[in-house]
């Protein structure tokens, strides 16, 4: 049976579980577990497929979702970064009485560009589909390098992101489809507007692949969200500017309680 990675561990009293993006695995959030390990007991998760949650083929949006749920606290706070902003949403929508907040860190309701909506290309994620077949381990560093280019910390900051996916073991091709897949068919843009808990959104100014338009695109469409935008950050701005994540993430936390 396939059996999902699931860690716990800090002396917070509210649970925040965090998921990762496409390709990585939990210990991309090495840089600010011990900030918020103080302040949440915090749940680190290998999305299925990723990491060391193997034994897993390709799912739906849908079914990761379930999958992640059905190891989760009663209620929690949900952070999910990128594909991982994806899966929190998609929890929220279908079971919100489990979910005390959401967090979504460069993530978009609808990855795919359309019409006016700014997003990734479709030629260009059926070019990385493409290219899993013909060389693994060099798209998926592609993908990583997309990931922090503009900051000033981009070639460190894509060592790092690096060295997470090396570390534990990798994604198949199938899995890795998968979740490309989701990006390039999902779009929870409607359904969000309906949201009624709290809800965060935090994005990079300079990330290439959730420009910074949606989050104003955003404002109108979901005005029972808020949004901050890191000036210099791009695509992973928990990587490149870990204390001012914490931070606002730590003011979200008080504003629950109040």
């Amino acid at each position: 049976m396939s059996k999902l990675w699931w860690q716990t561990k800090g002396e917070g009293k509210d649970d925040l579980v965090l998921l990762h993006g496409w390709g990585l695995n939990a210990e991309v959030w090495h840089c600010i577990c011990e900030e918020l390990s103080s302040h949440f007991r915090l749940h680190l998760v290998d999305l299925p497929g990723y990491g060391r949650s193997q034994d897993f083929g390709a799912l739906t949006l849908e079914e990761m979702a379930e999958t992640v749920l059905a190891h989760a606290p009663e209620k929690a706070i949900w952070l999910g970064w990128s594909l991982g902003g994806l899966v929190a949403s998609q929890i929220a929508l279908t079971h919100p009485q489990r979910v005390r907040g959401l967090v979504t860190i460069a993530s978009s309701p609808c990855f795919t560009a359309q019409g006016d909506w700014p997003g990734i290309k479709p030629e260009i994620l059926a070019g990385f589909q493409q290219q899993l077949s013909e060389d693994f381990q060099r798209t998926v560093e592609r993908f990583l390098a997309l990931q922090t280019l503009g900051t000033e910390t981009a070639r460190q900051d894509a060592r790092r992101l690096k060295s997470v996916v090396l570390e534990q073991p990798m994604p198949s091709v199938e899995v890795l489809n998968g979740g490309l897949e989701i990006l390039k068919t999902a779009d929870l843009r409607q359904p969000l507007g309906q949201l009624t808990l709290p809800f965060l959104r935090l994005y990079g100014h300079l990330d290439g692949l959730v420009p910074r338009k949606v989050a104003g695109l955003l404002e109108a469409l979901w005005p029972q969200s808020e949004a901050v935008v890191f000036p210099k950050a791009a695509h992973a701005p928990f990587i490149s500017h870990p204390q001012d994540v914490c931070q606002v993430l730590e003011d979200f936390q008080k504003r629950l309680k109040d």
